[in-house]
């Protein structure tokens, strides 16, 4: 049986591998090219039930170019200096826009950066200490494994709080944050530097808040504003959209009113403001959505904040901090006739979706990219043959002969392999924002959570019409699914049942 189980091993390896029948499959799969500017979704929604169209504000109606990361990453990184007294040889670091992906893992006590699958599994291979990879053996040493236990695990809203040792980074400006503390973490480590790791992450996480709370960000925006804003026609194309059919829009953002009224004007027109029924600036989201404490003040022309009672959010005028139950009571915009938009999973659509029945809305930028490298012929390549591999390696391990599980191993090692330049495809060091090896990433889980429809921008909404319903595609449960072998069925293409392989010569 040995020497018949190896032959049938290698055999279909080569069948697969050199049949004219393979190469066959990447040509019919990328006639089915994926569409980077179509609306996604988790959950029917129909927009001719929509009413109401609410938006965050940065990274919603108001897209950066790739200047702004470095700006907060230098910004930040003076601050840890100056103010917190780090060494000035941290200024050698400047922010790489291809290190970090959103949606990653930081340990605050180990001071490790991570991908975390949605089951709570590390992704071996993606544990980095500063800018240099820790070996798998030494992650599954210090996890006893490689899963993360629930009350390890970030809070609700990602943060590191009431026992959680995890941080995960949802926010796109979290970019020059996770890329800041690995900088630091590394030139600690390289020169033997003894260092508590939650000291670095609390110093790194208040220089960035620092940025935005002291207003060098929003300055710095407002003085080369052609600099750091992008995407603005498009912006004006949705709006002036929803408003010629006669909807309702509002906005809710946590920056301040002069940045967003300079943004606005910049974007959509120095009468911005006859768009929207509510403006509401520096809001505190998510608090927003919970305390049900604060009332809302007016801002007036000059920025001055007034003390009147607000009874009534008028049209044209600009509102500061406020919360979702007076905005509710004011409005009565409740429901799911109200769908609103939003970069952040937690901040901005969570509680919408948990606790007030609006409809929700991911803008998710890195989308696009990653949807233009899945129609590549050499991405599309990789994966049929990884997927075939795995399908071999699934159907022909009961060979338990010496010879076969030798070349098991060797499959093994190739899918491995292929794993990683599958990783590298997105990036480098983490690979894809929705993917591990195996499963759904933990952003992704997330997302399929609090988002009914996502997106790469709100440009995406010129695609469709205002009563379009978008049905989300049947996801076969996993005892819905056929074997490997049926999987792999391409009209007469197939693998065979292991009662037809004796017969391969």
């Amino acid at each position: 049986m040995g020497r018949e189980g190896r032959k049938t091993c290698s055999c279909w390896y080569n069948f697969f591998l050199f049949s004219p029948l393979f190469p066959e499959l990447v040509p019919s799969i990328m006639s089915n090219m994926l569409n980077p500017d179509a609306i996604f979704s988790n959950n029917e929604l129909s927009l001719s039930d929509i009413e109401i169209y609410g938006f965050d504000y940065d990274y919603t109606l108001v897209f950066y170019s790739k200047h702004l990361h470095t700006l907060i990453f230098n910004a930040a990184r003076d601050l840890l200096i100056n103010e917190h007294r780090y060494p000035a040889e941290i200024r050698k670091y400047d922010y790489d826009p291809n290190f970090a992906i959103r949606g990653l893992h930081y340990d605050v006590h180990r001071a490790l950066l991570m991908k975390i699958d949605a089951f709570h599994y590390i992704q071996l291979g993606t544990v980095y200490r500063g800018l240099s990879v820790v070996p798998d053996e030494e992650v599954i040493a210090m996890y006893d494994g490689s899963h993360v236990p629930l009350e390890q695990m970030s809070d609700f809203y990602g943060k590191s709080s009431h026992g959680n040792t995890m941080k995960q980074f949802m926010d796109i400006f979290s970019l020059p944050e996770m890329t800041l503390l690995s900088c630091v973490n590394e030139y600690f480590l390289k020169n033997n530097i003894d260092y508590e790791p939650v000291h670095l992450y609390k110093d790194v996480k208040d220089s960035i808040r620092d940025v935005h709370i002291k207003g060098i960000m929003y300055r710095a925006i407002e003085a080369d504003i052609e600099k750091y804003i992008c995407y603005a026609e498009q912006t004006r194309a949705v709006l002036a959209k929803l408003a010629d059919h006669g909807k309702k829009m509002f906005l809710i953002t946590n920056s301040p009113s002069s940045f967003v009224d300079k943004g606005m004007k910049f974007i959509v027109g120095k009468d911005w403001r006859d768009l929207f029924d509510v403006v509401i600036v520096q809001a505190d989201k998510p608090n927003f959505f919970n305390d049900k404490r604060r009332p809302f003040r007016k801002v007036n022309e000059r920025g001055v904040l007034l003390w009147d009672k607000i009874h009534k959010l008028q049209k044209g005028q600009i509102y500061k901090q406020g919360n979702l139950y007076e905005f509710l009571k004011l409005t009565g915009w409740r429901g799911s006739k109200v769908l609103y938009f939003g970069d952040h999973i937690y901040s901005d659509l969570a509680d919408l979706t948990l606790k007030h029945g609006w409809r929700t809305g991911a803008i998710i930028p890195e989308l696009r990219s990653e949807i233009k490298i899945m129609n590549t012929e050499k991405y599309i390549q990789t994966m049929t043959w990884l997927q075939t591999l795995t399908g071999l390696l699934e159907h022909m391990q009961v060979h338990r002969d010496p010879d076969s599980q030798m070349i098991l191993e060797e499959w093994k090692k190739e899918r491995k392999e292929m794993r990683e330049m599958n990783r590298n495809f997105f990036n480098a060091q983490f690979g894809s924002l929705f993917r591990t090896d195996e499963n759904p990433t933990y952003f992704l889980r997330r997302l399929s959570r609090f988002a009914d429809i996502y997106m790469a921008s709100l440009s995406c909404l010129l695609n469709y019409e205002p009563d379009y319903t978008f049905y989300p595609r049947r996801t076969p449960l996993q005892h819905e699914l056929p074997g490997w072998s049926d999987q792999l069925c391409t009209g007469t293409f197939r693998i065979p049942f292991l009662q037809e392989t004796v017969q391969i010569k």
